[in-house]
């Protein structure tokens, strides 16, 4: 079924935290400095101040008298429970926060504040709104009901899950039971072999799952900030299973997880391990040209790996390059620097620089306080509120696997996000080497999430419009990771495709046409067309150069 996308559903960009301030980190005094600036804007205009005071004094006695002026989003499962809009005291109480929610934004928006001022107010302030909801509090009535049923037990294991968690997981309520997995055995378990390994990597080779098997082999890099078995997660939502039932031939990247004495590993020396990586499956494969697939900073990885070698006169060691939410041009539509400072950048590296890494979970920190409501609100609700134990959810068990980044690279992913440097040929330089994107004319596939707040879809776009060669951009329904981890079965799931590249994201999106499903078989159809001839496949993984080093996933997926 295919159908125009319906109006009014153009994804928007991110107004508030992306990537960038997540990789910058967000200091205490940035919130304190806005604050003072949101009361000084308060105090020089008491007129201002007044009237939505005024306006929200009003909208409350109507609510007092039972009036229901305004409604929850119908998304905010917060206030599903019937009881909210049944029982008159939460029924007010709802309508009061409401109103004061909304009265809190127009004052902001309203007000004499400059465009990044305005954005960084009103991500404060959704930050003190979402906090302060009925929700969060034991009268919650999912968390009443809960007590009333458990005999007050509910609110004992709360507490002792609250008490865990304020040891051992830095004050933020867990996201998922963590003991319902296992890396190797639950997750990651795709039979297959370690066939090279260096400083920075493990490359992994998969045993063939079909009769036949393409002769080019596909190559995948994985973000250096997250664990590669995100591809490889349970059989029902494996990526690496699909593409082997389907006769892919499959190797995989495995970032090592730094120490402090990585610091100095920066972009070139993750180009010159992942080119190690690429030789090696060449030689395994016997293919002189494997495809890539890169997500996130693992595509920006491979973006400059192709520049390299174009420049070098080895582009021909690649056939094409698949790219996941994979930023190239960094540039967003909305305030991008909020509280990313020249101060705050400044900062960010000298302290990565003295620690050695940036902590991967002092990163997942700030992206769960992108949406709080579904990171860290809800798990309050559910671990503490109700008494019980968080999901057992692959995705989230991965996310909460983190790694570190080196300091080197960590500084130069800042420059990234600052100077934009790929948008201009020359403007980055690797290995050595200046890049220019544009020369760079192998076939490409991109990927974007409708959804995403970490590399906005439109930024996504523009990035696959720096590509030379043949380019397909595809836009998934969903955010960051469920835009990627996408197997087929979803009901809810489709995808927005307009094989017409304009400059303007959203002249794409309005001619683009709706088609349900997921985008994997699209995507395998096109790399099946670049991946040779079938053959039967080989029985043994490796090769007399390089021999199996261990099984799958090796070695560097277990370090903490």
């Amino acid at each position: 079924m295919k159908d125009k996308p319906a109006k009014g559903t153009t994804p928007i960009p991110a107004t508030s935290m992306n990537v960038q301030n997540a990789i910058a980190g967000l200091r205490g005094r940035d919130l304190i400095s806005t604050l003072r600036q949101v009361g000084r804007i308060g105090l020089r205009n008491p007129l201002h101040t007044a009237h939505h005071l005024l306006s929200l004094g009003g909208q409350l006695g109507r609510v007092l008298l039972g009036d229901t002026p305004h409604q929850p989003h119908p998304r905010d499962a917060r206030f599903s429970d019937p009881t909210w809009s049944q029982n008159p005291f939460y029924r007010r109480g709802l309508q009061a926060y409401l109103a004061w929610q909304k009265q809190t934004r127009q004052w902001i928006e309203e007000s004499s504040l400059d465009d990044d001022d305005r954005a960084r107010a009103h991500f404060l302030f959704n930050l003190l709104t979402d906090a302060v909801s009925p929700s969060n509090s034991l009268l919650n009535p999912l968390a009443v009901k809960e007590m009333l049923n458990t005999g007050g037990q509910s609110v004992v294991r709360g507490l002792a899950h609250l008490l865990d968690d304020l040891r051992h997981n830095d004050g933020l309520p867990r996201q998922v039971d963590d003991r319902a997995f296992e890396v190797g055995s639950t997750l990651a378990a795709t039979p297959g072999a370690v066939v090279f390994r260096n400083e920075l990597l493990e490359l992994i080779q998969y045993k063939p799952m079909s009769e036949k098997q393409y002769t080019r082999p596909l190559l995948v890099v994985p973000p250096q900030i997250n664990k590669f078995y995100v591809f490889d997660l349970g059989p029902t939502n494996s990526f690496v299973q699909y593409m082997l039932k389907n006769g892919l031939q499959v190797f995989m990247v495995s970032w090592r997880n730094p120490d402090p004495c990585h610091r100095e590993w920066g972009l070139s020396s993750y180009v010159q391990a992942l080119e190690e990586a690429l030789d090696a499956c060449r030689s395994i494969s016997g293919n002189r040209d494997p495809n890539l697939m890169g997500a996130c900073a693992g595509g920006l990885t491979m973006a400059a790996l192709q520049g390299h070698l174009q420049v070098k006169g080895r582009l021909r060691k690649v056939r094409s390059a698949t790219y996941l939410v994979s930023l190239l041009d960094s540039q967003f539509d909305s305030p991008a620097s909020l509280f990313a400072d020249e101060q705050t950048l400044e900062a960010s590296k000298r302290r990565s620089y003295q620690r050695g890494v940036l902590d991967g979970g002092e990163v997942a920190r700030i992206f769960a306080w992108m949406r709080p409501n579904d990171l860290i609100w809800n798990y309050w609700v559910n671990n503490y509120l109700l008494g019980k134990t968080p999901p057992a959810f692959d995705i989230l068990y991965w996310n909460a696997d983190n790694t570190r980044l080196p300091a080197a690279l960590h500084g130069e992913l800042l420059d990234f996000f600052k100077l934009n440097p790929l948008v201009q040929p020359g403007g980055l330089e690797v290995c050595g080497t200046p890049i220019d994107l544009g020369q760079v004319t192998v076939d490409s596939f991109t990927v974007a999430g409708s959804n995403d707040h970490i590399t906005p879809w439109d930024a996504v776009y523009r990035s696959a419009l720096l590509l030379g060669g043949e380019r397909r951009f595809v836009l998934s329904h969903s955010g960051h990771i469920q835009s990627i981890i996408n197997p087929p079965g979803n009901p809810k799931a489709y995808y927005l495709e307009n094989p017409r590249l304009s400059s303007d994201p959203r002249a794409w999106f309005h001619d683009a046409t709706r088609s349900d499903g997921t985008w994997w078989p699209q995507w395998l159809e096109w790399i099946s067309r670049r991946s040779g001839s079938l053959r039967p496949p080989k029985t043994e993984l490796g090769s007399p150069s390089y021999p199996p080093l261990g099984p799958a996933p090796g070695t560097y997926v277990m370090a903490r």
